[in-house]
């Protein structure tokens, strides 16, 4: 099937300075710039935001690009990740917020799309400015309730300690990505080689402070109590999520009636990968239901 054309850009964070970049007339501050992958350029904005470890290419795995009708697709890549850029800094949920707001400056009415830190930062962004925000999608969300919850969730497994130590952590990505990098598509084969590939495009402080500050630490509690209640929240879900809970994500959406989760059974962390079709009626559904609303 021939694939859709991509524009691909770099959009640029907020300062103070700005400058007229080759994208436009509208003026573009002078920052570190976040990458951006566009499949369609007309529409309401279709934003997909992926995960620790993964960048735009893990959207673009599978039969069919994630392009739909009457949407502008716009695939980002966090700040740390991929082709942008990786300050030496602390990656708070702040600091990612803070860039990816201004990559979508001037957007709304958005849809976002969001895989497990991912889907985190697209209901944080969401609760934040909740005009720009249409409907959110979210994968593999990850709800521990707190830090302790999160430690004690995977020290349950053998080797699951490493994830609850930061030094450990930081010491596995380096080895991962330094001494093994160009391995990883041969020793993953469950995952698709260009993802494997993207593992390595990252480094240990966008990993490591990323997992401890956006994923344990966050309070996600309080951005779901912030969200309009009218803003459509669906979920999906693997019922063999051993990086997610299951649990978590169903409390969460607990007593909040514009809010859907749908689990799909034997699915691990990775419902794209593993049910991409039935991600995209999910998301499909999402789209057209608020079509209808409007529509009367």
């Amino acid at each position: 099937m021939k694939q859709p054309a991509r524009l691909s850009r770099t959009i640029r964070p907020m300062r103070s300075s700005l400058v007229h970049d080759n994208l436009g007339s509208r003026p573009s501050p002078v920052a570190d710039r976040l990458h951006v992958a566009e499949l369609s350029s007309a529409g309401e904005p279709l934003v997909f935001l992926h995960g620790v470890g993964g960048t735009f290419r893990y959207w673009l795995a599978g039969p069919r690009p994630p392009t739909f009708a009457a949407h502008r697709t716009m695939l980002v890549d966090l700040l740390g990740f991929g082709d942008s850029p990786k300050p030496w800094c602390r990656y708070t949920v702040d600091r990612h917020l803070g860039a990816l707001h201004s990559a979508l400056a001037g957007h709304r009415r958005m849809t976002l799309v969001g895989h497990s830190m991912g889907a985190v930062l697209a209901l944080a962004y969401a609760a934040r400015h909740p005009a720009e925000v249409r409907r959110l999608v979210l994968l593999g969300l990850p709800y521990f309730g707190s830090q302790a919850n999160a430690y004690r969730w995977f020290r349950r497994e053998p080797g699951g300690w490493i994830y609850t130590n930061m030094f450990a952590t930081a010491l596995a990505c380096m080895f991962s990505r330094r001494i093994i990098g160009k391995l990883l598509p041969y020793l993953l084969r469950d995952i698709p080689r260009s993802i494997a590939e993207d593992l390595v495009k990252h480094t240990f402080l966008s990993s490591t402070t990323s997992i401890w500050e956006v994923l344990y630490r966050h309070d996600l509690a309080a951005d779901a109590l912030a969200l309009p209640e009218e803003l459509p929240v669906y979920c999906l879900h693997g019922t063999r999520d051993n990086s997610a809970p299951v649990d978590g994500v169903m409390r969460l959406a607990s007593g909040r009636a514009n809010w859907h989760v749908e689990l799909l059974d034997g699915v691990d962390h990775h419902p794209w990968l593993r049910q991409q079709e039935r991600c995209r009626v999910g998301i499909l559904r999402v789209l057209n239901a608020n079509l209808t609303d409007e529509r009367g």
